[in-house]
């Protein structure tokens, strides 16, 4: 039986990029604001594990390029000193003990630390309103309006689609016709639905030669250099986020927000959606948005299946959420390199993934109609490579856009106050989100609400304008700003990097 992929990988960790952790954030009032700013910046740590054998292949990785002539290895360098153009973008974490706030710079500091747990108490006061973090979701007990909401959309859920494999994706025994009558993805790729009322899925963007960016299985813990970089490249992208690893690194997903990429679910325990009764599924989308609420202050619209794995009954309940469903055209694989992928896949293997990619853009196959590639937020793997071909894409392609914002979806929150570009607006440099977010104490009453209510002075509240760097029109001196001087050096480093990838 097809299956898209077979299963979430956690990156192989070998030369890792360690990002700093600078912020100086200081609580106000009845609000926690990020105010102050550090410069970030990285270094590069050596993690040696496993046999003499793969600690020379952790060296060969470094020192050499695809084609063995060590192009690729300096075109990264410069990308990760890209990456790490001072950018007010670095945070901070609470004190893993109480939710005093460390208000203090630290220029420089070595932050190897960056993945360790932390004690967020607008989050961590609120967890008992949630499933435990990582197991499969369904109603609490005494969560009265989630037992309400769900006995809302019940007529709307097909009848005659039942769950079918294990949660895990196996489906040994699993007898499905040859009509595909459920319009399962993971049985054909069909993206059309075949019960009346539901809308097609979105797999690819209407702008012709464009690609719409993204990145599942959200937020990673070390993403600050990834996420300096894009914000450098002033590149916003769609972020897929597990509910899981939100309510972990609820600071990480405020980034996403205050930086304004465009945040969708991507359910709370990442398992096949189709083995999943339907309490279940309607409880993994419906705790994922609300912890998404808690932590960032937004409330999506979106959702992408864990796998793809979704049918007609999954879509169904989506839909009645309020969620669109998202999936892709072209896959990089990149989850599949490293511990958790698959046995024997090798860098090189993603990198003709997305050297793939780029061909058929050049090829013209999408001249009519842009494409969806997927990506991870998942392991440092998965990021490095993204920062290493992202100025291939980006001179491949038209354009790089966030899925909604490729569809004109100017409010991609049920929040009203919210706001993205256009497709015409962002494709002319006006990449600025606006408006505000605050996270909110749940009540038991309000814990499973479409949370879009005012916070309560009991826990505090994160405010932070989604404004990406300003375009070079907003300046209102005629001196070059510190973000235009940005801006181009960036371009300088991104061309160098280019040029000696492709150097023969």
């Amino acid at each position: 039986m097809h299956r898209a992929r077979a299963g979430q990988a956690e990156g192989r960790l070998r030369w890792v990029i360690e990002p700093v952790l600078t912020a100086n954030i200081r609580p106000d009032a009845d609000s926690r604001r990020l105010d102050d700013f550090c410069w970030g910046s990285a270094s590069l740590r050596r993690v040696s594990f496993g046999t003499d054998e793969d600690k020379e292949a952790d060296r060969s990785e470094l020192t050499t390029s695809t084609d063995g002539r060590g192009h690729t290895s300096i075109a990264v360098s410069i990308l990760v000193l890209a990456a790490n153009v001072p950018s007010p973008v670095s945070w901070m974490r609470t004190s893993p003990t109480s939710h005093i706030w460390l208000g203090q710079y630290m220029r420089g500091f070595h932050a190897n630390t960056e993945c360790s747990s932390y004690t967020y108490e607008p989050v961590s006061s609120q967890t008992k309103f949630f499933p435990g973090n990582w197991e499969t979701a369904s109603i609490l007990s005494g969560d009265s309006e989630a037992t309400a909401a769900y006995a809302a959309i019940l007529p709307k859920i097909p009848t005659n689609i039942t769950a079918r494999g294990t949660l895990s994706g196996n489906e040994d025994g699993v007898n499905y016709p040859d009509s595909d009558p459920d319009c399962w993805w993971t049985y054909s790729t069909c993206t059309t639905p075949k019960y009346p009322g539901l809308p097609d899925d979105i797999v690819n963007v209407p702008e012709p030669n464009t690609l719409g960016y993204g990145f599942d299985d959200g937020p990673f813990c070390g993403h600050n250099v990834f996420y300096n970089f894009l914000t450098a490249q002033n590149q916003k992208a769609t972020m897929f986020y597990i509910g899981s690893n939100v309510q972990t690194y609820p600071l990480e997903a405020q980034r996403a927000v205050t930086d304004g990429h465009e945040i969708c679910v991507h359910t709370w325990s990442h398992q096949y959606s189709t083995a999943l009764s339907n309490e279940q599924m309607f409880a993994e989308l419906w705790y994922t948005r609300k912890m998404i609420k808690l932590a960032t202050g937004v409330t999506p619209t979106c959702w992408r299946p864990p796998f793809g794995d979704v049918d007609d009954r999954v879509r169904a309940i989506a839909h009645a959420m309020n969620l669109t469903t998202i999936v892709w055209t072209y896959d990089t694989n990149d989850w599949s390199y490293g511990p958790g992928g698959e046995a024997g896949t090798t860098i090189q293997e993603i990198d003709n993934n997305y050297n793939s990619l780029i061909s058929k853009q050049k090829a013209g196959d999408f001249n009519s109609r842009g494409t969806i590639v997927l990506t991870h937020e998942l392991s440092n793997f998965t990021m490095s490579e993204a920062i290493k071909y992202h100025p291939i894409l980006a001179s491949s392609f038209s354009h790089m856009v966030p899925v909604g914002v490729a569809y004109n979806k100017t409010q991609p929150y049920v929040e009203t106050n919210y706001t993205q570009p256009t497709f015409a607006e962002y494709v002319t440099g006006l990449t600025v989100t606006n408006g505000s977010t605050s996270s909110t104490s749940l009540s038991p009453s309000s814990a499973a609400g479409t949370g879009t209510g005012s916070a309560s002075n009991s826990a505090a509240t994160t405010a932070s304008s989604s404004n990406g760097p300003a375009p070079k029109s907003a300046s209102k001196s005629g001196a070059v700003s510190d973000a235009a001087l940005k801006s181009m050096l960036i371009s300088w480093l991104a061309l160098a990097a280019s040029a000696f990838a492709i150097l023969a």
